[in-house]
């Protein structure tokens, strides 16, 4: 079987070798293991951008190029017209020799592969809509064309859409779907070191309290409002600290807030970091806050349930599906006054912050890769 992947998500070429995002390419040794060859669409970057990155590990076939563009200004759209006219032109001719199509959405390249598949209707095809699918949801209109083409089945034929959540009246082609990264085997090596981990001191919620953020430094994910939330609580007298892991353009911004407000010793930026040293600060943290704006799925809130690490997050996307509404986590709701008392309240009951924690690890550690591998497995069967 041959998978061409059409996305807005570039290959890196660096030093004669190929690279993903490294998440994705996690992702992407799942579907290669079950086809001959994939050859991405897509286009290529000569530098990393400050991305994690990985090696792409599995066999694949010569990329086909594509051209970036945008559409935010009136002269950009003007400029990006013959671009977009070439890539529909590509993309046509990439998905005639597909065996299988797979598009990752939302995304420029990802709506001109939503108008392109329309013209393959007996052709078995995939789409993955990494974003937010909440049709209540604040979107750019392009991102609400992509929605309505891969929802429509009398436009897409022979698809299966793979979404986040689960959304009331959704058309039969909508599959509610996940992200995994942990397996099966992680799971039981968390059973074993049951004593040592589920009885940590962080599960009898003694001070000091350890926090941490796992996210880009951007306004999207508001990792300020993390720290702000954390100084109210030192305000109340709590002994807390939190690490943030990451790196973004509010790099500089938050490194003077913590300056001018003397938390040096209770902010500590730890930049990106490998997943075993994530894997590590969810086992140490109690919790984990992801005040985010925008989210498809929020990985690393069910990282952080998996390890027992308790999340706070924003009502975005599936977050509340996540979270039960509350039930294994608290849904932020961006007030400080507000968001301060919700956590004061888990703090003050154990039992409460202890039952949470199991809700979580027991949900989370339903979506492993090996049931993300079946998953796929079975998509590509059809």
């Amino acid at each position: 079987m041959r998978l061409v992947v059409i996305s807005s998500a570039p290959i890196i070429k660096k030093e004669n070798k190929n690279f993903l995002y490294a998440p994705y390419e996690k992702e992407m040794q799942l579907w290669a293991k079950h086809t001959n060859l994939i050859q991405f669409c897509c286009p290529v970057w000569k530098d990393d951008k400050k991305i994690l990155i990985a090696p792409i590990s599995f066999k694949m076939d010569n990329v086909i190029e594509l051209k970036e563009f945008d559409i935010t200004t009136f002269s950009n759209t003007l400029k990006a017209i013959p671009i977009v006219f070439t890539s529909f032109i590509i993309i046509f001719k990439a998905m005639t020799k597909a065996d299988h199509i797979h598009l990752r959405c939302p995304g420029n390249t990802g709506l001109i592969g939503a108008i392109v598949q329309i013209f393959f209707p007996n052709k078995p095809k995939t789409a993955k809509y990494a974003g937010n699918w909440d049709p209540n949801a604040k979107q750019p209109i392009t991102y609400k064309l992509q929605r309505w083409i891969l929802s429509t089945t009398f436009l897409t034929k022979n698809m299966q859409v793979l979404v986040y959540g689960q959304w009331l009246y959704q058309t039969k082609n909508i599959k509610p779907f996940f992200t995994a990264t942990y397996s099966e085997k992680e799971i039981l090596t968390l059973n074993e070191n049951n004593n040592e981990i589920l009885n940590k001191a962080k599960n009898q919620l003694n001070e000091p309290l350890h926090f941490i953020f796992v996210g880009t430094l951007s306004k999207g994910k508001q990792p300020l409002y993390a720290i702000q939330l954390i100084e109210q609580l030192i305000k109340l007298g709590k002994n807390i600290t939190i690490d943030l892991f990451g790196e973004g353009v509010m790099r500089n911004e938050i490194e003077s807030y913590i300056q001018n407000r003397q938390l040096e010793k209770v902010v500590t930026l730890k930049g990106n970091q490998s997943k075993e040293t994530v894997l590590k600060a969810y086992q140490k943290s109690h919790f984990l806050i992801l005040p985010s704006k925008s989210e498809g799925w929020p990985k690393v809130v069910a990282e952080a349930m998996f390890w027992g690490c308790l999340p706070l997050a924003t009502p975005v996307s599936c977050v509340p599906y996540m979270l039960d509404n509350g039930k294994r986590g608290i849904v932020l709701k961006e007030d400080l006054e507000f968001d301060t008392n919700q956590l004061l309240e888990i703090l003050k009951n154990e039992f409460l912050y202890k039952n949470m924690i199991s809700e979580a690890q027991k949900w989370s550690r339903l979506y492993t890769t090996e049931t993300f591998e079946s998953e796929i497995e079975m998509l590509l069967r059809v």
